[in-house]
């Protein structure tokens, strides 16, 4: 039997700072992080046995590949320490976890660290844009827009109007509003200052102008410079742990279940090979019910929340369902009824998710990791869920070509 993999910890940098403004690399984002992320666990430098490392874009914002040899070179000790490098779009922060999750789950090694991280507001947005990009197929999609994720999002919603009947801005605008209201409680949050009015969430073209078909600016995730880490054991490397420190196993948190799928690149591939299924986007489904069963849960309400991807508000809304919250097509309900809201039956991205507290696309999978560990280990303060104990993670990358999820619970 494969073994557990338990979270002891992590941080995340503050997703409103412009490393670049501030004169600093991707190298400095790198190290502070890292040791602030040792700092919060109680581990040293030394610990650490392998390292995963997800990254996106480095190349394209920064010139620079070859990040493990970066990490190696922080510190005396982690130089010789085995690293990687994942990539996978919007999702290459889950891709280093379930990388790492597995060494442990074989026994390779006892202690391993997860570091997710992007730099991206060191260029103007349409060159952000670009860059981003790439994770659709060059020559074959979204070739002639100006903004290639704003315009692929809104063909879902064009995708889900057809299916099932023409999706209303007033529910984006609400699942919007709830991320950045949920955002302003966050101090990581790049968004948590930002002021909106009673118009900046409906269809006022000044108030929250188009950006491609019937996506507006406020239902998109943000461009960010950020990174996280979190730190995976054994069951072993955590007993010790906990031992030597005066704590419970139950003081931590553990991975209970996850699934992972990867789709056609381009979303019109997706949406033929989709065409005779009860969902828009079935293999999202099917990669949360994976997680579901090796959870040993089988309904979305034996989770506490759910920390999912919100690049834009249609991808949450479609990750409503997705989850089956509701029956397909009636996402609508979670919304208008307050199920996803804060406080709500089953709330959605008490963190600010995508939307609210930002998306540095390498670190989106850690850091949604790292919320989880927070959220059922007590210790997310004015974001924290009363009672969590379960929560649900859901990271993609592309228009759901990779799809990653996790429920994170903590151990009895």
């Amino acid at each position: 039997m494969s073994d557990a993999v338990y979270i002891l910890g992590g941080a995340q940098s503050d997703f409103a700072r412009n490393w670049s403004r501030e004169g600093l690399g991707i190298h400095d984002m790198m190290a502070e992080v890292l040791f602030s992320g040792l700092d919060a666990a109680k581990l040293e430098p030394k610990d650490i046995q392998s390292a995963h490392i997800g990254n996106f874009t480095g190349e394209l914002f920064c010139g620079q590949g070859q990040l493990g040899g970066i990490f190696a070179s922080l510190h005396p000790d982690l130089s010789g320490v085995p690293t990687s490098r994942h990539e996978a779009a919007c999702a290459s922060g889950s891709m280093a976890i379930l990388a790492a999750a597995s060494e442990i789950e074989a026994g390779r090694y006892d202690l391993t660290c997860v570091l997710g991280l992007e730099y991206m507001r060191n260029v103007p947005g349409k060159t952000a844009a670009d860059h981003l990009g790439a994770a659709a197929w060059r020559g074959r999609e979204y070739d002639d827009v100006n903004y290639v994720w704003p315009a692929a999002f809104a063909d879902v919603i064009e995708a889900y109007s057809e299916k099932y009947g023409r999706v209303s801005y007033d529910h984006l605008g609400e699942i919007a509003r709830i991320n950045y209201e949920n955002g302003r409680r966050n101090p990581n949050a790049q968004t948590r200052k930002w002021e909106f009015n009673d118009r900046s969430f409906t269809e006022d073209d000044e108030a929250n102008p188009v950006i491609e078909g019937r996506v507006r600016r406020n239902d998109c995730g943000q461009v960010t410079d950020g990174a996280a880490v979190v730190f995976l054991a054994s069951r072993r490397y955590a007993e010790e742990y906990v031992k030597a420190r005066g704590m419970k196993l139950s003081d931590l948190a553990r991975i209970d279940g996850w699934g992972h799928r990867t789709a056609p690149m381009t979303l019109t591939d997706k949406l033929t090979e989709n065409r005779n299924s009860r969902f828009v986007l079935p293999q999202i489904n099917t990669a949360i019910r994976e997680c579901f069963a090796r959870a040993g849960i089988d309904s979305p309400f034996q989770l506490s929340a759910i920390e999912t991807h919100d690049c834009f508000a249609m991808t949450e809304y479609a990750a409503i369902d997705s989850y089956e919250i509701t029956a397909p097509g009636e996402s609508w309900k979670a919304v208008e009824d307050g199920t996803i809201a804060a406080g709500g039956r089953l709330p959605i991205n008490p963190s600010g998710g995508l939307i609210g507290l930002g998306h540095p696309v390498g670190a989106t999978g850690v850091r949604m990791m790292l919320d989880g560990y927070r959220q059922v280990t007590g210790q997310a303060a004015d974001c924290q869920v009363d009672g969590a104990e379960k929560v649900g993670l859901l990271n993609i990358g592309g228009s759901t070509t990779t799809i990653a999820t996790f429920v994170v619970g903590r151990p009895g």
